[in-house]
């Protein structure tokens, strides 16, 4: 029967599970398939949709629901990677999951098909999730912006929580990694009361998974490494020592640590610096792998109010706190206003510590306070729906639901190791020893009260290398203690929805019933960042950042419609459409109308042949639209400079500037000397309240294969293409006036909402503000390929399961210049992440009795990243002559990784005392990538999505 070679398509197991069953049921129930309201007993869609069941959570070997939706062949790279300890901002230590690599931005996902919460950017956190309440979890890859509204562009991951339980179990896993480090924790509890008209169940959940640090891992302990077993190439070292360094006539001096007992006052007690010898490493200092711990729990509830009307709950808390190191500060005084000797600072010549008594510039490491961050996150979520059904008419019955979602996330940044600069100013100012003998700030005239509070100072000598015994060090508590403040960023998002819809049948077709969906929704959106208080002064190491804060409201209506058109005639077994559509009017940019059409049609019983065609779209988000602002010194081009400028003399340009203009630069002559140069003053990036969203179309055609000469054998293929127009870029100084005054867009001369500049009488720019803007395009297309196979033997029950999700295309525009190709991404490697033509996921099962195994494969293609060095690299520069059309003639060296394939391993035992012990490991055979020195992902020359190790587990399974 093919619909159950649909189900064994799009669950992996489902046949096995038939395979157990002596007699199959009599009645079906109408169920919902995520991407559709109307709900039906047939379960094949127009839609491809995977589905992970609750026995695939328990034989993989993840501990979080996140960790298995990231292994899923069409999830892309990870976004705010645990392996990217610099990550910053109110989304880290969350997990998103990021369909087709278009960012998880574009994937919308939902706990039992509502929303779940939002951050100011728009990312949706799915470990707060406790695994032990999922049932299934449904992933739809195809756009359903029709269906579910925004963000639906990508695909839709709907997690379905276990209901109407009975009785009890609790459950316990543990496991590391090979090397003894990186302990995963979780202990659960699903508990359930089931009577004649209410229903409870209730999940709670402990989770913690400890860090791992980067001198651990052979691929994190130097910059350049070259394998498990051979040594790193030279090199990579930081700029800015854990010794400290100081500049004086052109060349840096650092102390002779080797000699202690110096007097650090006198120039004699210094050397050169010598690369060779003064060398620092952050990755001594920082995790490869950020910590994580969960506590988490889930309540449903179920009440018959009548016969015909139940109400139920869904209630959702989780608490989640994660951390992560880098290695302590590289203050550089130049690179600080305050500072710095240009701004009058330095290390001051009045300093008791300057050994030449004029003031210097100094570079020094905080090694003795590493950055550390620790994010915590509090979700309280719940839904309310009234649901029921009635008969009308011909006994036809009728669905419907109203309800109510409100979920709140409230977070807390704690950040520790950044300077305060206006500190660091004052501890290295003016400084002279007092009647005590103690270094006090300030001078024997006008001295400043000694202490680390308000108005005091504590005076720190950035000159003494980390581990070195004199006095007023880094190491000192009380230079720590001044010159260090915890930061605290704070922030809150709400989700506020109210929704009703209603579902049925019209009436009957030659073919079948007329299906129909319809429903309103008003949902309210606000969020809020603020940035810790000095960052957003600027008077701190840390990013500067202004805060974040805003709303907005819409409305919507949908409406879908089931047609069947043939029905049991030649060729045509089942033919028949799916049409929807949905009206979005937002308070921000206005209206948005998007449609979808789709068909099912099966030429004979063991064939289904479907297609979608639909329209998706992406509102701007909290962040989009009214984000904080940060200044910086930006390095630009400006098109009318008569030097360089590709508009210079235009008849554009000489309306705003003079004939013989310069642009100004921080130079010493004060003018460009190349083609882009940094401003000498400060410009301003934001937010843009005009963006409008973007636009969407997705296209599907694919197949289930069921045939009857072998039976548990499915195959599934679907092709698809994603095209995102209108896309949310970041904009740069240069792409505005470029725009501006070489391609005559008028309305980037001044934007009253978006990027804007203003220049004097002479020309020169005095102010730019620029933000984010509605430009070029994303595209991507590929092909997912599943088969599945189930077979039972006198020797046990085996299924094998193969997944693969092909890309054949992904590329992305960021600017509307029809000149300029876009750039391709597919097989590439950079700093964000990986786009993979090919992942694979190979399942074999076995069960028999009492005993059970899972292997599981997981392939990823070869990929290229641009060579580390060519010319003194060339073994790690494959294509030195590499050049493709979006590269418009120029030569990009890039150098070609191999692909990777990670084994895993269960063995699992059913205890006559209705237990389940499993133990396993994932990536038994303890397989490494070859380094990637574009860090994908990761703060380490190691892809971020890859497995670090062989990591060996056990879980147990208690059912009462």
């Amino acid at each position: 029967m093919l619909p159950a070679a649909i189900l064994t398509a799009i669950v992996p197991g489902a046949a096995f599970a038939q395979a157990q069953t002596s007699e199959a049921p009599t009645t079906l129930d109408r169920i919902e398939v995520t991407g559709s309201r109307i709900r039906q007993v047939d379960l094949e869609t127009a839609q491809p949709v995977l589905q992970i069941t609750r026995q695939d959570l328990e034989t993989q070997g993840y501990s979080s629901v996140a960790d298995i939706l990231e292994n899923i062949t069409s999830a892309g790279s990870p976004a705010i990677s645990r392996a990217a300890p610099l990550s910053s901002g109110e989304n880290v230590g969350g997990t998103y999951i990021d369909l087709r690599n278009l960012g998880p931005q574009r994937t919308l996902v939902l706990v039992n098909g509502r929303r779940l919460g939002i951050t100011t950017s728009g990312l949706q956190d799915v470990s707060g999730i406790p695994t032990s309440m999922v049932e299934r979890i449904e992933i739809l890859k195809d756009g359903a912006s029709t269906i579910y509204g925004s963000d639906a562009v990508a695909g839709v991951i709907n997690i379905i929580t276990r209901r109407n339980f009975d009785g009890a179990e609790v459950g316990a896993y543990y496991g590391q990694w090979g090397e003894g480090d990186g302990a995963v924790e979780r202990y659960d509890i699903v508990v359930g009361s089931k009577g004649e008209r209410t229903s409870l169940t209730f999940g709670a959940e402990y989770a913690k998974e400890d860090p791992v640090f980067a001198p651990d891992r052979w691929f994190s302990r130097d910059t350049f490494p070259t394998g498990p077993k051979s040594d790193p190439i030279p090199g990579g070292a930081s700029g800015t020592r854990k010794e400290g360094q100081f500049t004086f006539g052109g060349q840096n001096y650092t102390l002779r640590r080797d000699v202690p007992n110096l007097n650090p006052a006198l120039f004699s007690s210094y050397r050169l610096v010598d690369p060779a010898r003064d060398v620092t490493f952050p990755s001594e200092q920082s995790t490869v792998y950020s910590g994580i711990e969960r506590k988490s729990a889930f309540l449903n509830s179920i009440i018959d109010v009548t016969d015909n009307i139940t109400l139920e709950t869904d209630v959702l808390y989780s608490d989640r706190d994660s951390f992560a190191r880098n290695a302590g500060y590289p203050f550089r005084s130049a690179d600080f206003a305050n500072s710095s000797v240009a701004g009058g600072s330095g290390l001051s010549a009045g300093s008791v510590f300057n050994p030449v008594g004029v003031a210097v510039n100094y570079a020094r490491r905080g090694w003795e306070q590493p950055r550390e961050v620790r994010n915590s996150l509090t979700t309280f979520r719940i839904s309310n729906a009234l649901k029921g059904s009635f008969e009308f008419g011909d006994n036809r019955v009728f669905d419907w639901d109203v309800g109510h979602l409100y979920n709140q996330n409230k977070g807390v940044q704690i950040s520790t190791g950044n300077l305060n600069t206006l500190n660091v100013r004052r501890a290295t100012g003016p400084s002279f020893r007092n009647a005590d003998g103690v270094v006090q700030c300030g001078t024997a005239a006008n001295p400043i009260t000694l202490g680390t509070g308000p108005n005091a100072c504590t005076p720190w000598n950035p000159l003494i290398p980390f581990g070195y015994a004199a006095e007023n060090s880094l190491a000192d508590p009380n230079v720590q203690a001044y010159l260090y403040k915890p930061g605290q960023a704070l922030s809150e998002t709400e989700t506020r929805a109210y929704f009703a819809n209603l579902s049925g049948s019209i009436f009957e077709l030659p073919a079948g019933d007329l299906g129909f969906a319809v429903g309103v929704e008003h949902r309210q959106e606000r969020g809020s960042f603020s940035p810790d208080a000095l960052a957003q002064t600027g008077d701190s190491t840390d990013l500067a950042a202004g805060p974040t804060g805003g709303s907005y409201s819409l409305d919507e209506i949908y409406g879908e419609l089931q047609i069947p058109l043939l029905s049991d005639v030649p060729f045509a077994q089942e033919l028949s459409i799916n049409l929807a559509s949905r009206y979005s009017d937002y308070d921000t940019f206005g209206d948005t109308t998007n449609s979808k059409a789709g068909f099912t049609w099966k030429p004979f019983e063991a064939l289904l042949v479907r297609g979608t065609w639909s329209q998706g779209f992406r509102a701007p988000t909290i962040n989009d639209l009214f984000g904080g602002e940060s200044q910086s010194f930006e390095t630009y081009s400006d098109p009318c400079d008569t030097r360089f400028g590709i508009a210079a003399g235009s008849a554009r340009c000489l309306a705003d500037v003079p004939a013989n203009f310069r642009q100004r630069a921080n130079s010493a002559s004060g003018f460009s000397e190349t083609p882009a140069a940094q401003s000498d003053r400060a410009f301003t990036s934001g937010s843009n309240p005009g963006l409008t969203p973007e636009e969407s179309v997705s296209k599907t055609l694919g197949l289930v294969y069921s045939p009857s000469q072998v039976e548990g054998l499915n195959v599934a293929l679907d092709w698809w293409n994603i095209r995102i127009d209108n896309t949310i870029v970041g904009d740069a100084p240069t792409t505005v006036l470029d725009d501006c005054y070489a391609r005559g867009i008028e309305s980037r001369c001044s934007d009253p909402t978006g990027s804007r500049f203003t220049r004097d009488a002479n020309g020169v720019i005095t102010s730019f503000f620029y933000a984010g803007i509605n430009a070029g395009f994303v595209e991507t297309e590929g092909y997912d390929l599943d088969v599945n196979y189930a077979l039972s033997t006198d020797y046990g029950n085996f299924r094998a399961s193969w997944l693969n999700t092909y890309v054949s295309k992904n590329e992305i525009k960021t600017d509307s210049d029809a000149a300029t190709p876009p750039s391709q991404s597919n097989g590439f490697s950079g700093g964000g992440g990986i786009n993979f033509r090919l992942r694979s996921n190979l399942s074999l099962g076995w069960e028999l009795g009492d005993f059970g195994m899972t292997w599981t494969t997981r392939y990823y293609s070869g990929v290229k990243e641009s060579c580390l060095d060519g010319d003194s690299l060339p073994e790690l520069c494959s294509l030195p002559n590499y050049t493709a059309p979006d590269l418009s003639g120029n030569i990009s060296p890039q150098n070609e990784i191999g692909s990777n394939t990670f084994h895993d391993v269960q063995f699992r035992w059913t205890a006559p005392w209705n237990a389940t012990v499993s133990v396993g490991a994932n990536n038994v055979f303890e397989h490494y990538s070859a380094p990637m020195y574009s860090n994908p992902a990761s703060g380490s020359a190691y892809y971020g999505g890859y497995d670090i190790g062989r990591f060996l587990y056990m879980q147990y399974n208690q059912r009462f």
